[in-house]
């Protein structure tokens, strides 16, 4: 596969364009909105019936999350191996993309009436989109040069951002504004939100699989594929045994993608039934941190130029280190938009080179970039369901969950420390800015 090549690169970051509508939509802003303005019981309360249990919705909310990503960890290893043997990794790129297109569609039908039939819509979105991003993650290595996988891992994300944002503003104009669209209800502009994400995500998508190449796919039954899948993943797993850097990079990973991934998941939730804001202010809030996230996947893949990965990785966790207990704290409006303006600056730059950042420690003669993405994956989503499994719980049987900063914070220092005891055997450094 022919690496820097410019029509690629576009094709590879045009995957982020279309599926980080899910990202802002579905998981931050109006999914999340309307799931806590819809899932109440009879009387207007939070705590509701589902399957016969008494839970809180926004608990509900964490814990659907949590079985989501469990679900992926559990499947993609075998599939991601598969992949990577049968030389069929669009095939499976288009398959999760589909399904969690397909399912944010879906949510059209999303009613108090229609709550199983819609968490279950949501919880194959998500599959539908941790699994794409697996395949989708596993082509950087394959596509650009060691110099420049943080320009291109950057750009994606800023693409990703400025995509997002569109449709969101397109979505915020139905509900804000619904004389423009004759006078449509708030709830039927929500669900046309969800319709639209769908859409949005598949049709994108196309322009990445016409232009994204494929190698030859292997012949063999697929029975076979599954033998040699298996074995694949073995010998992956095996070699990351033998690999001490890249084991210390995935447990420092870990432990502040636990944080990461917790404050992206939960912060609207919070910031509507703890802190009561309106849907307004949330919605700039979002707003804040997309925007500013574009300028910071830069800046983040610019300092790596710099620092080094590892250094440019430890700055943006100690920004984080400051977040959370400024969250914890934190009690007005204003402080909400500085605080947004603070963590859109460090989102989008920690997740790029992250992912960047582990392109380069993967072993350059390997082949199996599904099977060691799925790793990453793998770790990604543990730290996910950790997380937001932890803050429902706290949500479920205690009523103040700001402490859950504070043990974010202890994630977020413990993931700095590890960080630093790679700093002897950090990565090749970035020494030049993406070029067309």
């Amino acid at each position: 596969m022919q690496k820097n090549n410019p029509r690629i690169i576009r094709a590879w970051c045009t995957y982020d364009w279309a599926n980080s509508v899910y990202s802002l939509v579905i998981t931050s802003t109006i999914f999340p909105i309307y799931f806590g303005q819809v899932a109440r019981n009879p009387r207007g309360g939070d705590l509701i019936n589902f399957l016969g249990v008494e839970v809180r919705n926004s608990a509900l909310f964490s814990f659907a999350v949590s079985f989501a990503y469990l679900l992926v960890a559990v499947v993609n290893p075998l599939l991601t191996a598969i992949a990577d043997y049968s030389h069929r990794r669009k095939r499976f790129l288009k398959l999760f993309c589909y399904l969690g297109a397909g399912s944010c569609a879906l949510l059209y039908y999303f009613t108090r009436d229609t709550l199983v039939f819609s968490l279950i819509a949501f919880v194959f979105a998500t599959v539908g989109y941790s699994g794409s991003i697996v395949f989708y993650n596993a082509y950087l290595p394959q596509i650009a040069t060691v110099d420049r996988l943080d320009a291109v891992s950057a750009r994606g994300y800023a693409l990703g951002y400025v995509g997002s944002v569109l449709l969101l503003l397109f979505n915020l104009s139905m509900i804000l504004m619904p004389g423009w669209y004759g006078g449509i209800s708030g709830q039927m502009a929500s669900r046309v939100a969800f319709l639209s994400t769908g859409v949005w995500w598949a049709g994108f998508a196309q322009y990445t699989f016409y232009h994204l190449p494929n190698p030859a796919p292997q012949q063999e039954p697929g029975l076979t594929w599954i033998f040699k899948g298996y074995q694949e993943l073995r010998k992956v797993v095996g070699a990351l045994g033998r690999q001490r850097r890249l084991k210390r990079y995935l447990l420092a990973f870990f432990f502040y993608s636990l944080g990461v991934q917790t404050v992206m998941y939960v912060a609207v939730v919070f910031a509507d039934q703890e802190l009561h804001l309106p849907a307004d202010n949330l919605i700039i809030t979002v707003l804040i941190i997309q925007l500013v996230a574009i300028g910071g996947a830069y800046l983040f893949a610019g300092l790596s130029r710099r620092l080094g990965n590892v250094k440019a990785l430890m700055l943006a966790v100690l920004v984080w280190l400051v977040i959370c207990p400024w969250a914890y704290f934190i009690d007005s409006s204003h402080e909400v938009y500085a605080l947004a303006t603070l963590i859109g600056s460090v989102m989008g730059g920690i997740q790029a080179l992250s992912r960047s950042t582990y392109a380069k420690f993967i072993p350059e003669d390997s082949r199996a970039y599904a099977s060691y993405f799925n790793v990453y994956d793998v770790v990604e989503k543990l730290s996910i369901v950790t997380g937001t499994g932890m803050y429902g719980l706290v949500k479920q049987f205690t009523p103040d969950v700001r402490t859950s900063f504070l043990v974010l914070a202890g994630t977020f220092l413990l993931g700095f420390f590890l960080l630093a005891r790679l700093i002897p055997e950090s990565p090749r450094v970035s020494t030049q800015p993406l070029r067309e």
